[in-house]
């Protein structure tokens, strides 16, 4: 295990998951390739649930039916079923007949309650789910369920994805061990409105429904909601995490919150690097602002900025586009205040231009290019708006020609 601080490290040992979830991942035919389609999570009798879903005008069906069901069920539901490979968006009447078909079944193979099912898809917009496959490999899904299935699971979700995306982290709380894991995927289509992508979290703490709902909350505004690849928000997009067993002591609240929060954006941003195509990873810290939400709002507007994508991946340090894409987020600052900084170096200070050498600055994007996954492959922008005392971070990629060789591509 490798620490992260004092009170949560991440665990490195296999599949070791929160007490008491159980998950699942298969293969049933859903995709030509014949990789892994369709996942399962079972969550112990009275697991606390909350979901948080795209807020796109052109909503795929299961969302619309799993919010109403977290909602009618106060948050008590048991199990979710994610299938990859086909959107199930804009299908009409199928949308809805396949997502109750399939979660009629899998409530009946696990003895609970249809309401207790929630299902989530994701893969072409337009095209429905072969339903007799997925039905007939339901019985296969339910029978591979096991504690140690959490890396078969997060594999079934993935559609352009070019790595697994999963994390499980752990604590000691009053000599009880505590463990939240999440797995998520994403690659194109990512900007967050809530995310663009699906992601799952779970926890073996039990917390109560309003109190989780906040939580959550919290970790996704400066989380998935601080991403973006390419500024497109898709029709399927869902975070759920689910909590189960004892209760602890709620002033250590607080560090199940730092938790849930390390857990999400970690998968934000292995969502965010793993952009199609991209050779990097651009964070952007704003610091110096008035209010929070104006400094994630600003860090935003850089890492969606498609001038300061290419910038980063021809490593052209243009930044006139960073300044640009921060005057383009409605937030209000004085660029007489401003410092700028690519990496160690300083571009801008109190909005004058420094002397600054533009071969190293592109040097340093150039070795970020090729640099350890997540670790030296992350080109850094720092921007002080010496206004305040809020901050924020978001996190984006560069755009490259790959991404528009798979995008023209996707569907032929």
């Amino acid at each position: 295990m490798s620490q992260i601080d004092a009170n949560w490290s991440f665990i490195s040992e296999g599949d070791v998951t929160p007490e008491g979830f159980c998950f699942a991942g298969i293969s049933a035919g859903l995709k030509t390739s014949k990789k892994k389609d369709l996942a399962l999570i079972l969550a112990p009798e009275g697991s606390i649930c909350s979901g948080m879903f795209t807020q796109s005008k052109v909503r795929a069906s299961c969302v619309e039916i799993c919010e109403k069901r977290i909602k009618k069920s106060s948050g008590l539901v048991r199990a979710i079923l994610i299938n990859s490979g086909q959107a199930n968006a804009c299908t009409g009447n199928f949308g809805t007949q396949h997502f109750l078909i399939a979660t009629s079944k899998i409530s009946e193979l696990l003895g609970i309650e249809e309401e207790e099912v929630l299902m989530c898809s994701t893969g072409v917009i337009g095209v429905p789910i072969p339903i007799n496959n997925l039905v007939k490999n339901l019985p296969k899904l339910v029978s591979d369920l096991q504690v140690n299935s959490f890396q078969n699971a997060s594999e079934a979700i993935l559609t352009t994805d070019l790595t697994c995306k999963k994390v499980a982290i752990e604590t000691n709380i009053e000599g009880r061990k505590v463990r939240i894991a999440g797995f998520a995927k994403g690659s194109g289509m990512i900007y967050p409105n809530m995310a663009t992508m699906l992601a799952f979290l779970t926890c073996d703490v039990g917390v109560e429904k309003e109190e989780w709902e906040k939580m959550i909350s919290i970790a996704i505004k400066k989380s998935f909601n601080a991403i973006s690849v390419d500024g497109e928000t898709s029709t399927n997009d869902s975070f759920i995490g689910i909590n189960t067993g004892k209760k602890i002591n709620k002033k250590f609240l607080s560090i199940i919150q730092l938790g849930i929060d390390i857990v999400c954006q970690n998968l934000a941003k292995n969502i965010a690097r793993d952009g199609e195509g991209a050779n990097c990873l651009l964070e952007v810290l704003v610091q110096g602002a008035k209010h929070d939400d104006d400094a994630i709002r600003i860090a935003k507007s850089i890492c969606n900025s498609s001038l300061v994508k290419t910038a980063i991946h021809g490593c052209d340090p243009n930044w006139g586009r960073i300044i640009a894409a921060a005057g383009n987020s409605e937030v209000e600052f004085n660029l007489n205040h401003v410092d700028l900084y690519i990496g160690d170096y300083q571009i801008l200070e109190s909005g004058n231009l420094c002397q600054y050498d533009s071969q190293k600055v592109s040097d340093y994007m150039k070795s970020k290019m090729n640099g350890k996954y997540l670790e030296e492959d992350i080109v850094l922008i720092i921007l002080n708006l010496n206004s305040g005392l809020s901050k924020g971070t978001a996190w984006g990629c560069d755009l490259s020609k790959k991404y528009v060789e798979i995008n023209s591509e996707y569907t032929t």
